[in-house]
């Protein structure tokens, strides 16, 4: 009896008729970035779809608020909606209610955050409309269980009755608990099926093994388990059931073992596992001989991992030789075949291509752009065989380095090459600067169109990630956890963890990631916390660079170490402080690792970039044209640790390039522009394990970047004999770091680019947004190129503020302005120093200076910061216009605030020094015209108070409570509340 051909002809092409084709996802761009872990679940599917031989992997159809859904779903088939908790326009219940009045069997799944809250949102709703609410707990298959489960129930009754397919029943009515096993199970499943799939000894029977992979079917209630059970008991390979749940409408205690001995009783031998949160079921449990699972226990997932895998037991390119049919070649992917392209036979090639068969191979892999080009290749169109392999090699890489943007791969140590843009070590996740390097790489090909220039290239540098998993291996296999949880010096966890060991398959995977980098390469942070959505984790923990030279052994350990002083920073004071301080458990930290190439290039034993940068789509100091909302950039010459360190950078809006407050003067440009930068010293002697990241790099004058020629670009030069500022580097005088040449005359559109990036991803993550970046302009015989490096939510503690402050009462603040530059709260100062409006007469300003000098000086002192509070421009060199005092002898003051008087009125400060110090310093300034009924001062309260100091012109009192000041950079709003006694 040939078995396979009656599985061929008959029950095989029955299995999986109903399939989820489209999937319309209802967020933010951002939540289903996130929910789709970087792109791993369409790969998860769509291998699972190529498995099973069907043609098109489900489609995801992305929509942020209830009208587009409504859109979506009258123009186009949609199989299954998946609804976050949060829809704009509508909330997902009713939603759900009016999609099912209109589109009644299309599966509604709602998947939202756990938490005791949500829990209770869900128990006060009516969920009758939805078929499933899923818990998304950060792992990303639970799309694919979501997907897989409703096939399933799709195809049950025909798939397990007629073909004799396998099913596994979970009876659970937790959210939570059901959340966290269908993915676990699914994945068990998958694996065991792949599995059989290989056992296959011909292609066939390996299909045929795959579409018969046990099916997962959900009950959450009795009467539901009981009625699956007694319809598929025959293809039954296990039962997991919860023990208490409802029964006739009602939740009874002990379901869960009515259902088992039910079970029992007609099979004895159906292998059967409770779970339960109460541990006296154990000995119940044991009674009726089923297993037991504790819901509580620390190990639950890897104990079901366990019952389930101890009870519930496309292919290569042959090239042949036409004229003997004997194998001349063999290829198993892309990559071999753009390597063995030029090894194989010109007869044999010429004979495969004219067949059509090499892009009908290729469209078995989904590979469909590249396999569509060599449907249409001819041989006969080129000059000779060699030109046309040539013209075939090309596409074949072109298309590899397109494939790759916007997607992570899985490092394949047999795969990997430079064509890999940004790849994965590990199943853990990869932390949260990496999940932001890879939304940048998803964005950029998203938006290619936009983001296409012309004398651009716009890509994320060489990326590889390692895994939380990798981490969480290395500080297991090596008892690290009490060494780095213990009060020991940061020095003496450093030592301990250089000195441990890696995982033993490291060396193998960084070997190859060498071999495919020529740059210097970057070992940076990337852990579960950092760069996260709600908290500002960025900063704290460290980046190392190598030098990355031809001595591969000297550059493994070097790289070795790095990593290793990376986990180690976890454990580092200032981290465990910055922990305590954002109310985080050192526990729950885990660090992935970012291994990326340098950007720049290589000048004597140097290297550093042309140009790095931070943008922000919020500027909270505009200065007018600017508006709040067009952002704000930093730049500087070299690498980027001259920001990020606070080094002095130049800043600029990148609406206004041509107007950057530093350059508004020569003698400004001098003082207020870089002098050093940063660059990588190539000698790898200088890279030793530390607890300083800094120690290979070094801090070098201006002038080396002249000579390098770096500075061609970026520099102007100071002619001091006529007082002048002269852009570029030709001429005589000293050089300075000025952009001009860019943002000037345009030789590089650094500024479009950067406001388009700002653009998209503030569209995308739906909230104001942190750009850092990096520009190589000396790209020998290649177009210059923009690097992303990271993209992060601008949500920092101190500029949190949700309150709307058009809605507060001007008359019950101490200052009310409609002027304001800033942004967030400032909730710790007690002192004001202010000028009194009784007898106050401009002829007395210049003899304020002193005093306030005095006063300036003695609360530094006792470091203390105060607000200041004046008629006219503080610090204007015009006495006639206001106070001219020097930014040193108001240093101290956290907020300036300029008030008008009746005879006295002047407009804000106009300085650029001022300026430059508001925003350099980040000073809180409001401005306040009572006179014109512009704003509000109450200075009857401070005259009322005590004073630490008063004269005829000015008082200083210290309030018993700190005054609570808020400013609301986006609206250029500020006040300043009466603290309570």
């Amino acid at each position: 009896m040939d078995f396979s051909s009656i599985f061929t002809q008959t029950e095989f092409n029955k299995l999986m008729q109903k399939r989820i084709q489209s999937v319309l996802l209802i967020s933010s761009s951002y939540d289903a970035f996130l929910l789709e872990e970087d792109g791993r679940i369409e790969e998860q599917i769509f291998n699972e779809y190529v498995a099973l031989n069907l043609r098109y992997p489900p489609r995801f159809i992305q929509v942020t608020t209830a009208e587009e859904a409504f859109k979506v779903l009258h123009n186009e088939p949609v199989d299954l909606i998946i609804s976050m908790l949060s829809v704009g326009g509508m909330d997902p219940f009713s939603l759900s209610k009016n999609v099912k009045a209109d589109y009644p069997n299309i599966p509604i799944v709602v998947l939202t955050p756990f938490s005791r809250e949500v829990s209770i949102k869900l128990g006060r709703e009516d969920t009758s409309a939805i078929d499933y609410v899923f818990c998304w707990l950060g792992n990303a298959d639970i799309l694919v269980a979501i997907i897989k489960l409703i096939e399933d129930e799709m195809n049950a009754e025909l798939d397990i009755l007629s073909v004799g397919v396998q099913c596994i029943i979970l009876v659970e009515d937790s959210i939570r608990y059901y959340s966290s096993y269908l993915p676990i199970i699914y994945r068990i499943v998958f694996n065991q099926s792949k599995k059989f799939m290989m056992e296959g000894l011909n292609e066939h029977q390996k299909m045929m093994r795959m579409r018969g992979r046990p099916k997962i079917l959900l009950a959450r209630n009795y009467e539901e388990a009981i009625d699956t059970y007694q319809k598929y008991k025959s293809n039954v390979l296990g039962v997991i059931s919860d023990v208490s749940f409802q029964r006739n409408g009602e939740k009874i205690d002990n379901a869960g073992i009515e259902l088992a001995k039910t079970v029992k009783r007609e099979n004895a031998f159906m292998p059967f596992l409770l779970q339960s949160s109460d541990i006296s079921v154990a000995q119940v449990a044991k009674e009726i001989r089923v297993g037991f699972l504790y819901k509580y226990s620390k190990s639950l997932l890897q104990e079901l991992k366990h019952f389930l895998k101890v009870n519930l037991a496309f292919g290569d390119f042959i090239f042949m030789d036409p004229e003997s049919h004997q194998e001349v070649g063999r290829v198993s992917n892309l990559k071999e075949l753009q390597e063995k392209l030029f090894d194989l036979p010109d007869s044999s090639l010429r004979y495969h291509f004219e067949r059509d068969h090499v892009s009908k191979w290729l469209k078995a892999r989904a590979l469909f752009p590249i396999a569509e080009m060599i449907r249409n290749f001819r041989i006969e169109d080129f000059d000779s065989l060699e030109a046309s392999k040539q013209f075939l090699y090309d596409a074949i890489i072109s298309f590899r380095i397109s494939k790759n943007k916007g997607v992570i791969a899985t490092f394949d140590p047999n795969k990997y090459d430079k064509y890999v843009k940004f790849a994965r070590i590990g199943e853990g996740s990869i932390g949260g600067k990496a999940r932001g390097l890879a939304f940048l790489n998803n964005i950029i090909t998203k938006n290619s169109s936009e983001l296409h220039f012309e004398q651009v290239d716009i890509t994320i540098p060489r990326t590889v990630v390692i895994g939380t998993d990798i981490f969480e291996l290395f500080m297991e296999m090596n008892n690290l956890y009490e060494v780095a949880l213990s009060d020991m010096s940061d020095e003496d966890i450093l030592e301990h963890f250089v000195n441990a060991k890696l995982p033993h398959r490291s060396d193998h995977y960084l070997r190859k990631f060498i071999s495919a980098i020529d740059n210097p390469i970057a070992i940076r942070s990337s852990s579960v916390l950092e760069d996260s959505h709600y908290q500002p984790f960025a900063g704290i923990y460290s980046t190392y660079m190598v030098s990355n030279t031809d001595e591969v052994e000297v550059v493994m350990k070097q790289i070795g170490d790095a990593v290793k002083c990376v986990y180690a920073s976890v454990f580092f004071k200032s981290s465990k402080a910055y922990m305590q301080a954002t109310m985080n458990i050192i526990d729950e930290e885990r660090m992935g690792i970012v291994l990326q190439e340098v950007v720049g290039q290589q000048h004597g034993n140097r290297f550093y970039p042309t140009i790095s940068g931070v943008a922000r789509s919020v500027n909270f100091y505009p200065i007018g044209p600017e508006k709040a909302e067009e952002g704000i950039v930093n730049v500087a010459l070299g690498l980027g640790k001259q920001i990020v360190e606070g080094g002095v950078s130049l800043r600029f809006s990148p609406s206004y390039p041509k107007k950057a407050l530093q350059l508004s003067s020569p003698e400004m440009t001098i003082r207020e522009t870089q002098k050093k930068f940063f660059a990588l010293d190539l000698d790898n002697t200088t890279f030793v394990p530390s607890v300083n990241d800094a120690v290979n790099l070094q801090y070098l004058d201006i002038k080396q970047a002249l000579e390098d020629g770096s500075l061609r670009w970026l520099g102007s030069v100071y002619d001091y004999q006529n007082n002048i500022i002269r852009d570029g580097v030709m001429s005589k005088g000293i050089p300075l770091v000025t952009f001009s040449n860019i943002l000037k005359n345009e030789v590089f559109p650094l500024a479009q680019v950067v406001k388009k990036i700002l653009e998209i991803g503030q569209k995308e993550m739906n909230q104001p947004v942190e750009v850092e970046f990096a520009v190589d302009l000396q790209k020998t015989n290649e177009k210059p190129v923009f690097y992303p490096l990271q993209i992060r939510p601008t949500v920092e503690g101190e500029e949190a503020l949700k309150e709307n402050l058009e809605e507060l009462c001007p008359e019950e603040q101490l200052v009310y302005s409609k002027s304001a530059l800033g942004n967030g709260i400032i909730d710790d100062i007690c002192d004001f120093i202010f000028v009194k409006s009784v007898g106050f007469s401009p002829a007395n300003m210049i003899n304020m200076v002193s005093r306030i000098e005095k006063l300036n000086h003695i609360l530094l002192s006792d470091h203390r910061n105060y607000i200041l509070i004046g008629p006219g421009r503080w610090g204007s060199q015009d006495p006639k216009l206001g106070i001219p005092v020097k930014w040193a002898q108001i240093s101290g003051a956290r907020v300036i605030i300029e008030t008008a008087l009746h005879g006295f009125c002047v407009d804000p400060s106009q300085g650029t020094h001022f300026f430059q110090n508001l925003t350099s310093l980040r000073v809180g300034y409001m401005t306040v015209n009572t006179v014109t009924g512009s704003g509000y001062y109450n200075e009857e309260y401070l005259m009322s108070k005590p004073a630490v100091y008063e004269d005829e012109w000015m008082k200083h009192v210290r309030l018993h409570r700190a005054a609570v000041v808020k400013i609301d950079g986006k609206k250029g709003m500020g006040v300043i509340a009466i603290p309570g006694e």
